[in-house]
């Protein structure tokens, strides 16, 4: 008997992925799989397949566990003079104006697909092209282009996707004009290369066919991944960190990861707090998020710092810290009572195409708020730092959760404030989402601003923290893209998504 599931992604051609697949025999992991696949190919800009992905699992009869696709610093065997090179300084208007660095100098190497091949050998049921099928058909049939990679193109498609000739020609029109919401986009070139990724495996990637095509692009452009950065990629298998909320056992990303600390620490505050105003909001965020910018955005080891952190807030509470972009999620639960999420980044986007692939790569290198050590200061072989937290959850009364978000560095935020809402404070799920949200950012300069979506409430808050503020408007992408499917004490089955962000849910029949 095939498990039934709950879908939240984001797009329905994502779900409908996922519910197609469960159909066919598999289970939530596998569900997972299919829908953010979808996603990687048919979001151009927004995400894309050479980046980055962590996967959160908890089987229905097992303990949870956390596959580690982030990506690398590349270089192995580089000349040191090779470092620094091959990037291009960009400024956008995106989210009030964010400087990065594109070209291939930005990519890290990729491990998503190295990620995903592990989580299907270990929990998957389905064959593997199965799995690559509904994104093969998407790219080759053609999709319609969505709102929230329109929206991400209109601001960025000549700055970061207009200086490679394959990356612009996908997405400008013949006239030279951006593509737009609602057009539809067909690539053959992805469709190939993701059909020889379902028939060879995710290995392909890192030692086959595609692998020589990336080593080669990076020596003739200026990038740093080397053959050998691709054939001894890894995925790793982590331990959960779990946090507690109100009798739920939450399971996240673990440290070196950033995200999963940080939202394991503003949740436990935050149900400490017998009110939980904004103002406690704010202050919790004020204390991790600093915390978070002088520790963690400037660790030479992000595991010993992350479990720092934690075991420093158990000790002596946030008196005890000094204080001074681009991703997609799916969440997906089984009637069998597996839950699973995946969060898949490949940052900001560097503008290049793997000649005759369709493949956009990441420019994980060229975020300036997760290389605050500076550009290509890492050894080869290191993981980078993360926000990503996809996290899995088991309730008081036998509830199943799977929950994650895009949203750089909002993912806590976001998922933090939708947690305690339903959690603690009782709300419905989707009622939990759509409520106003409030970050709080801190600057490369070390200075706090607060960000928050229009609402009377917010507002007061934001002025009575005396500090800088940005008002957003209502419902902003901005502040992410929270997904979660549930399955409930009953067994029922239900799925909430983001209106931030164009998404969808469903529910198998």
């Amino acid at each position: 008997m095939s498990a039934r599931v709950a879908v939240a992604a984001t797009s329905a051609p994502a779900v409908d992925a996922g519910l197609r697949i469960a159909a066919a025999g598999g289970t939530a992991v596998d569900a997972a799989i299919a829908a953010i696949t979808v996603a990687m190919a048919t979001e151009p800009g927004v995400v894309s397949a050479l980046g980055g992905a962590f996967v959160t699992i908890w089987p229905a009869h097992g303990t949870p566990e956390v596959i580690d696709g982030n990506v690398e610093m590349p270089g192995r065997g580089q000349p040191p003079h090779r470092f620094g090179q091959g990037v291009r300084q960009i400024v956008t208007s995106y989210g009030g104006g964010v400087t990065l660095y594109a070209g291939h100098g930005s990519v890290g190497t990729p491990g998503t697909f190295a990620a995903m091949g592990l989580a299907h050998q270990r929990h998957g049921a389905v064959p593997w092209a199965e799995l690559m099928a509904p994104a093969v058909e998407a790219a080759r049939n053609g999709y319609r282009l969505g709102g929230a990679a329109a929206s991400y193109l209109a601001l960025t498609h000549d700055s970061v996707f207009g200086w490679d000739d394959q990356t612009r020609a996908f997405v400008h029109r013949s006239d030279g004009t951006v593509v737009g919401a609602g057009e539809v986009m067909r690539d053959p070139a992805l469709a190939d290369a993701l059909e020889l990724i379902g028939r060879e495996g995710a290995q392909t990637v890192y030692t086959g066919a595609l692998a020589e095509l990336i080593a080669a692009d990076m020596a003739a452009r200026d990038g740093l991944i080397t053959a050998a950065d691709l054939a001894e990629y890894r995925p790793q298998i982590r331990s959960a960190l779990r946090t507690s909320l109100a009798g739920w056992d939450f399971a996240t990303n673990p440290p070196p990861s950033i995200g999963g600390p940080v939202l394991a620490v503003m949740l436990g505050e935050l149900a400490r707090r017998p009110d939980r105003t904004w103002r406690d909001v704010l202050e919790v965020q004020r204390h991790v998020l600093e915390y978070r910018f002088h520790v963690h955005d400037h660790s030479t080891d992000l595991e010993e710092d992350g479990y720092a952190l934690l075991e420093t807030v158990e000790r002596h509470g946030l008196a005890g810290l000094p204080t001074s972009s681009s991703t997609a999620n799916v969440s997906v639960v089984d009637s069998f009572g597996t839950g699973c999420a995946i969060t898949a980044s490949s940052g900001y986007g560097s503008g290049a195409t793997v000649p005759g692939t369709g493949l956009m790569m990441n420019n994980c290198l060229g975020e300036p708020e997760l290389n605050k050590l500076g550009l290509h200061a890492l050894r080869p072989g290191t993981r980078l730092a993360s926000n990503m937290a996809p996290t899995v959850g088991r309730g008081p009364n036998g509830e199943l959760m799977a929950i994650g978000s895009p949203g750089a560095d909002r993912i806590t935020t976001a998922l933090s404030q939708v947690l305690v809402r339903h959690c603690l404070m009782g709300l419905d799920l989707q009622e939990a989402i759509d409520r106003p949200r409030l970050h709080l950012s801190i600057r490369p300069d070390g200075s706090a601003r607060v960000e928050y979506e229009h609402d009377p409430d917010l507002a007061r808050a934001a002025a009575w923290s005396g500090l800088p503020v940005v008002e957003h408007g209502e419902r902003s992408m901005f502040f992410g893209g929270v997904g979660a499917a549930l399955r409930g004490a009953d067994g029922s089955l239900r799925a909430a998504a983001d209106p931030r962000r164009e998404a969808a849910t469903g529910v198998s029949d």
